[in-house]
Parts: C-alpha cells; structure tokens; sequence
C-alpha cells in the first residue's frame, strides 16, 4: 500500500509539473491529445482546482508576481504564500486582475473545458474512488486504510510539495539570474517537486521547458519531457538561448551564480553545511530581500508588496 501511494504521488504530481505548469500554463511545448489527456486525468487527481483555474491563476502569478495581485504573495510571509492564501478572502486586485488575465486558449482547448464543467465528478472518481478501490479489490487492503493512506495522507503530501514553490521556493534561496525579482533557487525544493525550486531561472525565462538553466540537476520533470520529445509524444520544446542566459546572468544576476558568479556575493551566503548542489550553496542568504516593482493597467501606485 505504502509503495501504490508514493506510485500515485509521483505522478499526480507530474500532472502539476508537466501539466498544469510546463505545458497548460506556460506552452513550453506542445503534445499529442494522448499525452494531453493524460495530463488532464493526472492533475485532476491533484485535487488542485480544475486546469483552467490552475493556470489562470498561476499566469496571474506570473504577471504580478508577489504583490497583491498575486494570489499567495510571498511579501505577505511564508504561512501566507504556502497555505493562507487559501483560507482567507482574495484581495481584490486577485479579482480584478485576474479578470483581465489571457485564458484564451484554455478557453479553445475541448478538453480543458471538460474538465472544469465536470471536475468534481471526475475528481471524485478519479483522486478518490479509483485508487482506492483498486488497492482493496487487487490487494486486500481494509476500504479504510486504503481511504487513509491513497487518498487523505496522499493528497496532504501533494499538496505541501507543491505549496513548497509558492512559499520557500519564494523566500529561501539565492538570485543568480535575476536579483531584482522575489523568487529563488532552492535544491531543497527542487528535491521534493521534481525540479520546480529553480524558481530564479523560471521567472526569468518561464517559457522554458526545463524551468531551470540546466536538466541535469534534480530535474527530473526536464528529463521526463526530453524523453517523450525523443519518442514523439511531445514536440516543439522552448529553451532558453545560452547567450540569453548569461547576458541576463551578468546583467541582472545577484552574483551568485555557480560558475558566472563572484567570490564576493559568493561569500554574502551562509553556508552553514556541505552544499549539495553548486548552483544553489545554500538556501539561506544574508543579503536582504529584493523590493518588488511592477507596473499594472490601471494604477501602479496601488498594486504593492504587502511587507
């Protein structure tokens, strides 16, 4: 039982890495109705919303990243960013914004709007019904354990990895790419969404398939979509340039990168144990927390960063 729910886990969560962000929101490639589909059945049993309002949201995100048009804004501290922002009411640039975000082609796509008219019954069948019920039809385990550990115990793990990306992976962590912006590099929160913790890099160049400089390091979302561009399940990958990279690199960065870097913003980082991955020392910094500005339609002077 433990083995099908760390199976169902990984990947419910590819349906949010690959899915809902890499593909859905950000059209860093394209994919076969095949590949889409199954995408869609895999975020649906997420239980993170419907596709559409996933990735309206995160484009708002996107656009007005942590100020309060963006829904977990991370200025308003870590409990918000990570959990809060659920359990209270949107502030209302959320909802005045939000109207104004470009969700046509989420609007076009047949099988996304299937599935935002009939997701909470495919979510019942799919996150709760079907799981469990293979695993007390083929197995023999007890309906309530089965219900406990597939579905409730499953679904709360779920769920913090990928809050993880809109609070820590906000907050703890350095900016080689872009150090006027919020988000951070975070191995640690790479590690537990699959390679979703660059987030630097990400909100640098979101167009970017692998939502990171480099596939190689705690990635393995990236490897998983190269390997079905290599079999023609997916196509039409976006990347980054190399040259694009390093200009923004010495242009915006904060100097840490790992090998475009210098030794003294090197040295701004505490690194209190063995780094485990050289792009990211460390995840947590002594310099201070970069001031967000960001220009909105309406009035610029009212959209700020909550401290």
């Amino acid at each position: 039982m433990y083995f099908s729910a760390f199976f169902l886990t990984y990947f419910i969560g590819l349906g949010i890495t690959i899915g809902a962000h890499r593909l859905y929101t950000h059209r860093c490639f394209k994919a076969t109705p095949l590949i889409r589909a199954f995408l869609l059945l895999l975020q649906t049993a997420s239980g993170q919303n419907s596709m559409f309002i996933w990735c309206r949201d995160h484009r708002l995100h996107h656009r007005y990243s942590d100020t309060d048009a963006d829904p977990h804004n991370s200025k308003r501290g870590f409990f918000f960013s990570h959990v809060g922002w659920l359990m209270c009411k949107k502030h209302p640039y959320v909802i005045e914004f939000g109207k104004k975000i470009n969700i046509s082609d989420l609007q076009a796509d047949w099988m996304v709007m299937f599935q935002k008219k009939y997701y909470s019954y495919l979510y019942i069948l799919i996150a709760i019904l079907l799981p469990v019920w293979i695993d007390v039809y083929f197995f023999g385990e007890p309906w309530v354990k089965a219900f406990l550990v597939l579905y409730c115990a499953r679904y709360v793990v779920t769920l913090n990895y990928t809050w993880l990306v809109n609070s820590a992976a906000h907050i703890y962590g350095t900016r080689p790419y872009d150090k006027n912006q919020q988000p951070v590099e975070s191995w640690i929160v790479s590690f537990f969404t699959s390679g979703e913790g660059w987030h630097n890099y990400h909100h640098a160049f979101p167009w970017d398939y692998k939502a990171a400089e480099l596939s190689t390091h705690l990635n393995p979302t990236a490897r998983i979509i190269e390997f079905l561009a290599s079999i023609g399940m997916i196509y039409d990958l976006k990347s980054a340039p190399p040259d694009m990279v390093k200009n923004r690199i010495m242009r915006t960065g904060d100097g840490t990168h790992y090998e475009l870097g210098n030794e003294e913003a090197k040295a701004a980082v505490k690194v209190s144990y063995p780094p485990l991955h050289p792009m990211n020392p460390t995840y947590t910094v002594t310099y201070e927390d970069p001031v967000i500005s960001l220009k909105v339609e309406r009035d610029t002077s009212k959209i700020i960063s909550t401290n």
